[in-house]
């Protein structure tokens, strides 16, 4: 298990390495080119193999253990240690990076971006793979920043050399948003460090803040919280996002959405509920307020692209739904009750399929159609993906109906626990505030499935026009990037014991200061 969690991280580190040496004679294929995307597609496989096997492995008999660990002095000065593990929390974030960077790859495989060399494009999602899942791993603080930052170099490029129109405009917001955000987040994560005497997250999570003052942690908090909030995205720190994945490819769009966004929660929820509880019980009132803000403006903006005449981009329009997703994610953290971050958390893995699902499914018509714009989609009697390729315009609607909370997919769970946890939070934060907060992200839910059953009239639905050349439906590769995603979306929402089950012991021991 040990092996296999170190196995995982470095790996892709190797393997981006070694794509960009030349390939040996006998694995060159038809070209240089091929030869790299297969070797992208190997290298993520072997690494999803390795967290399935890690899954298999895992006690889940006592999931808020932590598992697989690593602890090795790195500089003894700081107490800096390469401290691996994982928990109920972690493992389910790891397993959905392998998942999403494979089928990544995989789409790639047949479908690469247009763009420069493939090796470079192979090296980048792979120091990208290599970074997020570290990010999930790390149980050090300076680790986990270093991880964090990581991954922010490989998607500049893949937005700024593979990315659509703006391309360049769009990188650099995000980069400068990113780290301007990142510098303030170091500035907190040092303080409790230094005032703690360790940097080992396991540690500060058992003292659960008893060894630092209120006013550090509410320093903390904040600092920590702005750098977090800005990778989430929440309101206002969210401008980034439209034109990041605007520009960028399909497969850069799958995992910032996928994947990226997730490093923000995951650290309100490792770090500032566990560690500093009190600065989070101050600032908790005020990050519900921004959730629920950014839950009815993610959705207006969506309302907003999606009007006829608007000429909204539909890539655009999906980018707007995930401040309003993450939102819900950050409402259930603030409601700091097992309730709430388990909705949180479970949100953030439902989040992860089905807006990775939509990415590719916008990429795919973006391909057929020659644009994402949906006033040109729809034309004057609509695209009528059902009648010119059903397969197509079928999981675009199951897409878009799982993304609006329905029941019975995965959408509907970690909303619905996020909503439950504003309603009772915890002891000391103000109720009657909560519950306005809950009432207006329910709201937010009405909100989410007018626009999204907007899309789907104007996109799917329409008379079925005659055109020289017939649109190609779902091709074999695309079901084979999509199945998984669409599988595990029906699976989450019919059976979401198979989440909490991991999540929720971890969740109870992280909120109880380390006691199980």
């Amino acid at each position: 298990m040990q092996f296999l969690l170190a196995f995982i991280v470095v790996v892709p580190l190797i393997g981006a390495v070694a794509a960009l040496l030349p390939a040996p004679p006998g694995l060159k294929g038809k070209s240089p080119d091929q030869a790299v995307l297969r070797h992208g597609v190997t290298v993520t496989g072997a690494i999803l193999i390795a967290a399935i096997v890690l899954a298999a492995g895992f006690d889940h008999d006592h999931p808020s253990k932590m598992q697989a660990t690593t602890d090795i002095s790195w500089i003894p000065a700081l107490d800096v240690r390469i401290h691996l593990g994982i928990d109920g929390i972690s493992l389910p974030l790891l397993v959905l990076t392998a998942l999403l960077t494979f089928l990544c790859a995989l789409y790639s495989y047949f479908k690469m971006p247009e763009g420069p060399s493939p090796k470079a494009f192979v090296a980048l999602v792979l120091v990208l793979e290599s970074g997020t899942l570290a990010t999930f791993a790390v149980l050090d603080l300076l680790l986990f920043f270093l991880a964090f930052e990581m991954v922010l170099i490989p998607m500049y490029f893949l937005i700024a050399r593979w990315g659509g129109a703006q391309k360049q405009a769009a990188a650099w917001k995000f980069i400068l948003y990113t780290l301007l955000g990142s510098v303030i987040m170091l500035l907190g994560l040092l303080l409790i460090g230094l005032k703690s005497g360790t940097f080992d997250m396991v540690t500060l999570a058992t003292d659960n803040g008893r060894g630092l003052t209120s006013s550090v942690q509410v320093i903390a908090v904040l600092a920590i919280g702005i750098g977090l909030a800005v990778k989430t995205p929440m309101w206002p720190l969210h401008s980034w996002l439209p034109d990041a994945h605007t520009a960028a490819p399909t497969v850069g769009s799958v995992l910032l959405a996928g994947v990226l966004l997730k490093m923000g929660t995951y650290g309100f929820v490792r770090i500032l509920l566990p560690i500093a509880p009190d600065g989070m019980h101050t600032f908790a009132p005020y990050l519900a307020a921004f959730a629920v803000v950014g839950i009815v403006y993610g959705s207006l903006a969506c309302l907003a692209l999606a009007r006829p005449g608007s000429k909204g981009d539909l890539k655009r329009l999906i980018a707007y739904s995930s401040v309003g997703h993450m939102g819900f994610v950050l409402l259930g953290i603030a409601s700091m009750t097992p309730t709430g971050v388990n909705g949180a958390l479970f949100a953030n893995i439902a989040h992860g399929l089905i807006t990775g699902l939509l990415f590719f499914l916008v990429g795919a018509v973006k391909d057929r159609y020659g644009t994402a714009d949906l006033d040109t989609l729809s034309g004057a009697t609509g695209a009528a993906l059902y009648g010119r390729a059903p397969r197509l315009g079928g999981l675009l609607a199951f897409a878009a109906v799982a993304s609006l909370g329905l029941p019975g997919l995965a959408g509907f769970w970690g909303e619905m626990l996020a909503l439950f946890g504003s309603f009772d939070p915890a002891d000391g934060l103000s109720r009657p505030a909560f519950l306005t907060f809950m009432s207006i992200a329910a709201f937010g839910t009405l909100l989410t499935a007018a626009y999204m059953l907007i899309v789907v009239r104007r996109v799917c639905m329409g008379e079925k026009r005659e055109e020289p050349q017939q649109l190609a439906d779902v091709q074999t590769y695309e079901f084979a990037a999509w199945t998984p995603l669409v599988a595990l979306t029906v699976l989450a929402g019919l059976w979401p014991a198979v989440l909490l089950g991991l999540t929720d012991p971890a969740v109870q021991k992280l909120l109880a200061g380390g006691k199980s």
